[in-house]
């Protein structure tokens, strides 16, 4: 007897499996704390070695910690989807020992494009940037095995 899975619980197999190969994410010490159908949370910590020269979170840091929540959102229907475009703002800096969170959810999603919107605040719920993704799914390929 084959069990259907929730549109949850897909979500959650998908965070599951990208973070198992997610060595970018891992590297920077990024979490998936939440993975609902169309929407995502990833943290990471400001380290020392993520500081420009300015002593200030480099902002190419800021734009890959909500690029991985947006991939998180828009992969969450186990459907493979890609960027094909994004913009950032960045409002204030990121400073060593911030915990910067990056939450994106869905605006659109009509046949194989979609667009994603990311908020990016610290521990103070201050906004540190702002994220408008697009992206482009391949129907018929799953974003992990099944």
């Amino acid at each position: 007897m084959t069990t259907e899975r929730t549109p949850q619980q897909i979500a959650d197999l998908v965070r599951e499996r990208m973070f198992a190969n997610d060595r970018a994410a891992k590297g920077l010490g990024m979490e998936v704390t939440e993975t609902v159908p169309g929407k995502a949370t990833v943290t990471m910590t400001v380290r020392q070695n993520m500081l420009n020269g300015h002593d200030i979170c480099h902002g190419g840091l800021i734009t890959t910690l909500a690029d991985t929540a947006f991939a998180y959102a828009c992969n969450s229907y186990n459907e493979l989807t890609v960027a094909s475009g994004f913009s950032v703002d960045l409002m204030a800096p990121g400073r060593e020992g911030d915990v910067l969170t990056a939450r994106a959810f869905e605006v659109s999603k009509a046949g194989r494009t979609g667009v994603y919107d990311c908020d990016i605040t610290n521990q103070r719920n201050e906004r540190i940037a702002v994220f408008r993704g697009r992206s482009y799914t391949i129907k018929g390929k799953p974003a992990v095995a099944a």
